[in-house]
């Protein structure tokens, strides 16, 4: 127990795999209840909206699920979730979701239960705005003076000031010279709304001003606003930063000193209400949020800074009262009084930990107990040893998989180097990092980390590349970042095998030079080739089929093949790159691979099909779930009402239908949950069967190195499946740019603006098959990959013994 450690009163875990951001959390008395006390809300960028109402778990309750009030699942992401008086007519507090493309102001009601069950509470849907531009966050207050009514101003990614009054919508004003949107605020004191632009500088603008300048309907350049209706909109006053800025908070306007605060990335600035630095704090860490808030002695503001080292500052003006340690780093932080204690901090990390504590420490009245001495059973023990060793031996066996771990030493050198801030390792998801070893080696320039990395998962992964980043700080404290790229040996994930002539699946590549010994080329790899066979090499994967390289003794091709079709990719990859490293070692430069086609469409579209089944599977076992969930709760209501009766009477078999739908929920679950596995291995094999399909193109049409990375990022947008965003309609929306951009057939048909309707799931796999069989035609017909806005008409290219299907004969195959 430390007394600089933030206590936990209470914690949640929110979701898995959501994330937030400082706009997700907001605390108040959302249901008008009248207590005093504050409810927390939350909303995620999945569009899942949480309210809770905490309180400490008792010790004969240690788990309380009663504290989360609601749990909706909307159907677009949360930017930001504020409450505040959106609604005419009325005084109580609503709830404003802001969406993308939309604006959505709900009611929050809870009724009594009739039972032990507790309380209801519902959300109901009071009126929206559909948004004409996406937003990025917003702000609300009494514009222009109002009393007992908040209006609510948005703000565009384009940089256009959204203003609605209620139910409503005002006006709309682009701000002048925009680049990129910043935080905004609002000033109830002056009645003006403060924001920093991307020229990094806090800009005024008063609410009058705003209204009566030109209006937004279509953005026009600063002569054509100064030709039409109204005055041009310029800033109040405006104060150059020098640097980017997080948030901006104004305090509450009860609070003695009027302050506006600024939190930028090294420093925090406190202004006045015209603008000018009443002080500045130089900041020594990183930091992730802030809030002002009241302090106790006159004059003086109290500030909370949470940073990235997982600490919470408090200070007052610019000296540092207190720091307590978290658990997490938080990307909001707000203050909320709950029915136990009043003033505790409520912190949300980007992960979903929800926490709320309090400084200080509590005291410990923990005493040892005393140990119970007893008479030790010799021959039990030995008996119990010799279970747990037949389970130790049972549990070892993998059944023809072994376990492999490899130690990867990573230095970094840098004459500045002064102070290692952090260090992140990223592989493949179904590769698993552990560091073992932190040392620092040589007189300050040289630090030595190692760490393991071995395979976590029943089938092999789709990339043996990694990423290290590594932040710093120099003896001067200026913060350093370091990148670098590794690739793991393919002896991680397979080991070497006796070589078979018969596959499933073949891959020829050709080259340009004369066959040579695969003995050479693979030396770890030719310790078990047959009768010391250099023209043929077996590779048994870890955890998938065996694949097999041929090498003809008569012509310049080399052959892969296996029994299953996204298991040649790691082999056929490191083919290639050893080739490549080979012939540079021999002082060749004119060598090159090839691949002759034809391309294995109907193979890939096999890997397709299977993982959009399993993605159907998902959506109709969570339909079946909330079905069956429903149920059950009717039952349930049911079942305690009638036991809540004072005349018993007969059940009529509920209690059999509930425990018939109780079972089901569990199997639906398991199925679901089973589905779930399948599907991530699903993806991971789609991934490396289109990392495979981007090689043969590349090596077919002689690709570079920028359209490969075009390819890559066309067919391979996603590292991992979500709900709300698959891969299918990933590529599909991105090889359909391609071929209305780059790949057009004609500069008339060249597609200007990307499409921004929302990504579904398609109906079934026919138009993405058609068009990644169309990319296919126009790449083999010399189309080129380019981002260029440039007319880009593909030319029929053909190399000498060149082959490709055309589109025809793809569909005569019965592919599309």
């Amino acid at each position: 127990m430390s007394l600089f450690k933030a206590r936990d009163w209470w914690a949640s875990v929110l979701g898995e795999g959501e994330e937030f951001d400082q706009g997700s959390l907001c605390v108040g008395d959302v249901d008008n209840s009248g207590s005093g006390y504050d409810k927390i809300v939350v909303g995620s960028f999945m569009g899942m909206l949480r309210i809770f109402s905490p309180h400490p778990a008792k010790p004969e309750e240690p788990t309380e699920a009663d504290a989360q009030l609601l749990e909706v699942q909307l159907p677009d992401p949360i930017i930001q979730v504020e409450m505040g008086k959106f609604v005419s007519c009325s005084e109580l507090l609503h709830l404003a979701v802001l969406h993308p493309r939309k604006l959505s102001v709900y009611a929050v009601s809870g009724t009594a239960g009739n039972v032990e069950h507790g309380d209801q509470y519902q959300l109901r849907l009071v009126y929206e705005h559909n948004l004409q531009r996406t937003a990025c966050n917003m702000t609300y207050g009494p514009f222009g003076g109002v009393t007992g009514h908040h209006f609510i101003c948005i703000q565009s990614m384009d940089g256009m000031l959204m203003f609605f009054e209620q139910e409503t919508y005002a006006f709309g004003r682009f701000l002048p010279g925009f680049l990129l949107p910043g935080p905004l605020s609002y000033c109830i004191r002056t009645d003006s709304f403060i924001t920093v632009s991307s020229t990094r500088q806090v800009e005024c603008y008063r609410y009058e001003t705003l209204a009566v300048a030109t209006d937004a309907d279509t953005r026009q350049d600063s002569d054509q606003q100064s030709k039409s209706s109204g005055k041009r909109l310029t800033a109040d006053w405006t104060l150059v930063l020098g640097e980017e800025a997080l948030d901006i908070c104004v305090p509450n306007p009860s609070s003695a000193m009027s302050s506006i605060f600024v939190l930028g990335e090294r420093n925090l600035f406190c202004l006045k209400d015209n603008g000018q630095i009443r002080f500045m704090k130089k900041l020594e860490f990183n930091p992730s949020c802030f809030l002002p808030y009241g302090s106790v002695s006159e004059g003086s503001t109290n500030i909370l800074i949470c940073n990235h080292n997982n600490m919470l500052l408090v200070y007052q003006d610019v000296t540092l009262k207190w720091a307590a340690q978290l658990s997490c780093v938080p990307v909001a932080v707000r203050i909320a009084n709950f029915p136990e204690l009043r003033g505790l901090v409520v912190t949300l990390s980007s992960d979903g930990h929800l926490q709320c504590s309090y400084m200080g420490t509590d005291p410990s009245f923990f005493t040892a107990p005393k140990v119970d001495a007893r008479e030790v059973n010799y021959d039990e023990v030995d008996t119990e040893m010799k279970m747990l060793q037949k389970v130790i031996r049972e549990a070892t066996k993998t059944q023809g998989m072994t376990q492999r771990m490899l130690t990867v030493k990573s230095v970094l050198q840098s004459p500045d180097l002064c102070q290692l801030t952090h260090l992140l390792a990223c592989l493949n998801t179904k590769l698993h990092v552990m560091f073992l070893v932190v040392c620092l080696t040589g007189s300050g320039c040289e630090l030595v980390v190692r760490f393991s990395a071995f395979l976590n998962g029943h089938y092999p992964p789709a990339d043996l590349c990694g990423d290290i980043a590594v932040s710093y700080s120099s003896a001067t404290g200026i913060p350093r970042v370091s990148q670098c790229k590794f690739n793991l040996p393919l002896r991680l994930v397979c080991y070497p095998s006796s070589a078979i002539k018969n596959a499933k699946y073949k891959i020829t590549v050709d080259t340009n030079k004369p066959p040579v010994n695969l003995n050479e080329v693979f030396p770890d790899f030719s310790e078990k080739s047959e009768k010391n066979d250099s023209s043929a090499l077996g590779f048994q994967l870890i955890t998938g089929s065996r694949v097999i390289v041929l090498a003809s003794k008569t012509s310049q091709r080399y052959r892969i093949q296996s029994e299953s079709f996204e298991d040649i990719w790691l082999v056929a990859k490191e083919l290639v790159q050893r080739f490549d490293r080979h012939f540079a070692s021999l002082g060749v430069k004119d060598f090159q691979n090839s691949f002759t086609g034809p391309i294995p469409l109907p193979e890939y579209f096999e890997t397709v099909d299977h993982h959009f089944e399993l993605r159907v599977n998902a959506q109709k076992y969570q339909d079946l779930l909330s079905e069956r969930a429903v149920q059950f709760r009717a039952i349930q209501r049911r079942l305690l009402t009638r036991f809540k009766d004072k005349t018993p009477g007969p059940l009529q078999n509920l209690d059999t239908l509930m425990e018939g739908t109780y079972r089901q929920v569990i199997a639906l679950a398991d199925a679901a949950e089973d589905n779930r596995e399948r599907l991530i291995q699903a993806f991971t094999r789609l991934r490396s069967a289109t990392h495979l399909l981007i090689l043969l193109l590349s090596l077919w049409q002689g690709l570079g190195s920028e359209q490969t990375a075009i390819l890559e990022a066309t067919l391979l947008p996603l590292l991992q499946d979500t709900p709300q965003l698959g891969w299918e309609e990933s590529v599909d929306a991105a090889v359909s740019h391609l071929l209305k951009s780059c790949l057009t057939r004609s500069p008339k048909d060249q597609a200007i603006s990307l499409s921004t309707g929302p990504l579904t799931i398609p109906k079934d796999m026919s138009r993405l098959k058609k068009h990644i069989t169309l990319l296919c035609d126009r790449l083999g017909k010399g189309g080129r990959l380019s981002l260029t806005s440039e007319a880009n008409v593909p030319t029929t290219v053909m190399m000498p013994g060149q082959k490709y299907l055309t589109l025809e004969a793809f569909m005569h195959r019965g592919v599309i």
